[in-house]
């Protein structure tokens, strides 16, 4: 029987929150379509790159187990994601095996990444987690207050040859991998998450030079894709990464990226440059994206999905596509 636009529109939403419960809002959004979580982290845990001692101290695989047990309980399959780096921010801390430091990862072997991420994707998909928002390959050489500690090399090579060896590990233990944050941001002028007037201001030839670090993750078979959150001008000027369909069209056609492509924070403030949540969400999906990450705050989950069901049922998305997306994500949702 086939979904409902209400449902589709569900299916393509990732709601973020930064602890273990489910929110009235959440569990309404998987009662009613919804297919994924994202266990996140706070502000306070994502700048300094560890989770709290307390949050360390306290969390168990349980805590993650009746979780993920509760929330596959309202849904048609489920994907819960975390954010697992090398080198970067580990939501699941002592739970499972780290990573070499970052200082050390540049000498590590593809095996040896491999081999690691193969054994923290095994322990925890044991806890009900499926998706993992990583591996960052953004090849940092300029400012960047945002992505600061949370990549390891210079080199494109070594980061797309280490990036798919990440790759192959997670998803050889049921674990799908995101390769982020497409296409590439190597300088940043501001946090995009804080400041609208973020962008990228490399020149193309520096933009081009760090896709090999997204091409070998691509190839590695990476199951998805995060499209950045701020203007890169040498691609695109006027919108935002997520929201061009010029940058989209380079991931899928330039790259070969046949996967699922995912758009970062829907309400970052270099995303909505002035306007809703809710407009950012449909023009992303029109711009190529098929899923859309926002946190479950306030009636901001609602809100979206009604908003892209009034758009696919007036035109101005194509229903068609958003079914397509979204059977895409219930396909991998139930494993």
């Amino acid at each position: 029987m086939p979904h409902s636009i209400a449902e589709n529109a569900r299916a393509v939403l990732l709601p973020a929150f930064d602890g273990t419960t489910l929110s009235d809002a959440t569990l309404r959004f998987l009662d009613q379509g919804g297919v994924s979580i994202l266990l996140g982290e706070s502000r306070q845990e994502y700048v300094a790159r560890q989770m709290s001692e307390a949050r360390r101290s306290s969390e168990t695989p349980e805590t993650f187990m009746a979780v993920t047990t509760q929330a596959r309980a309202r849904s048609d399959g489920l994907l819960t994601f975390v954010d697992q780096e090398m080198g970067g921010i580990c939501r699941l801390h002592d739970l499972v095996l780290g990573f070499p430091d970052a200082t050390d990862l540049p000498g590590a072997t593809a095996g040896e990444i491999e081999d690691t991420a193969f054994r923290i994707a095994q322990m925890a998909a044991a806890m009900g987690v499926n998706g993992f928002l990583a591996p960052v390959v953004d090849v940092l050489i300029g400012r960047n207050d945002w992505l600061r500690g949370r990549t390891w090399s210079t080199d494109a090579a070594l980061v797309g040859q280490l990036s798919a060896a990440y790759v192959r590990g997670v998803q050889r233990a049921g674990v799908h991998a995101t390769v982020k944050h497409f296409p590439g941001f190597g300088a940043i002028t501001a946090d995009p998450a804080i400041a609208a007037e973020a962008v990228n201001p490399l020149t193309l030839a520096e933009v081009e030079a760090a896709f090999p670090a997204f091409q070998a993750p691509i190839d590695a078979g990476a199951a998805f894709v995060m499209v950045g959150p701020a203007i890169v001008t040498a691609l695109d000027p006027e919108k935002p990464a997520l929201r061009s369909g010029k940058i989209i069209s380079m991931l899928k056609q330039r790259l070969g990226f046949k996967g699922i492509v995912m758009a970062d924070d829907l309400d970052g403030k270099a995303t909505l440059r002035g306007d809703s949540v809710a407009q950012v969400a449909v023009e992303a999906l029109n711009a190529g994206c098929d899923f859309l990450l926002l946190a479950d705050i306030g009636s901001q989950l609602d809100d979206v999905a009604e908003a892209i069901c009034l758009a696919a049922e007036t035109g101005k998305v194509s229903a068609e596509a958003l079914a397509l997306s979204a059977d895409k994500l219930r396909a991998l949702a139930r494993g």
